[in-house]
């Protein structure tokens, strides 16, 4: 079911309702800008996967603190487990797990145009649950 809230951006990822790729990263852009979130629909994710992955999210998110911070991100790996994170030096009220669809990614280690470091990032993964993988 969609649940429309007024103002939250609704962003529609069906290839045959958006014809112009442009035109929905703009909408993309517009909503992360504006509200920092949006509701996307027409995904084509299906509602079986979409389940797994709430359940296996949750067996690892429900797991003691001490658990979940085998995986912790760092400086080095900026993958994995956090749940320190500041919005205008207030710690916010949640918890993450930052992973990569393609493992492992190659960046740049910095913004500067004249600097030729790349940078490795791969995903650590929890002993368990061996779902969440």
């Amino acid at each position: 079911d969609t649940i429309e809230i007024e103002g939250i951006p609704l962003i529609d990822l069906s290839l045959s309702h958006t014809t112009d790729i442009n035109l929905l990263v703009s909408e993309i852009g517009n909503a992360c800008k504006n509200w920092g979130f949006f509701q996307v629909i027409n995904h084509g994710v299906p509602l079986e996967l979409l389940e797994k992955i709430k359940v296996a999210a949750k067996a690892f998110f429900d797991q003691p603190v001490e658990e979940k911070r085998k995986v912790k991100r760092d400086e080095v790996n900026a993958m994995g487990y956090h749940e320190s994170e500041h919005t205008k030096n207030v710690r916010d009220w949640k918890e993450v797990f930052d992973f990569l669809i393609k493992d492992p990614s190659f960046l740049p280690a910095s913004p500067e145009t004249e600097d030729d470091e790349i940078r490795t990032l791969s995903n650590q993964w929890p002993e368990t649950p061996p779902q969440f993988r």
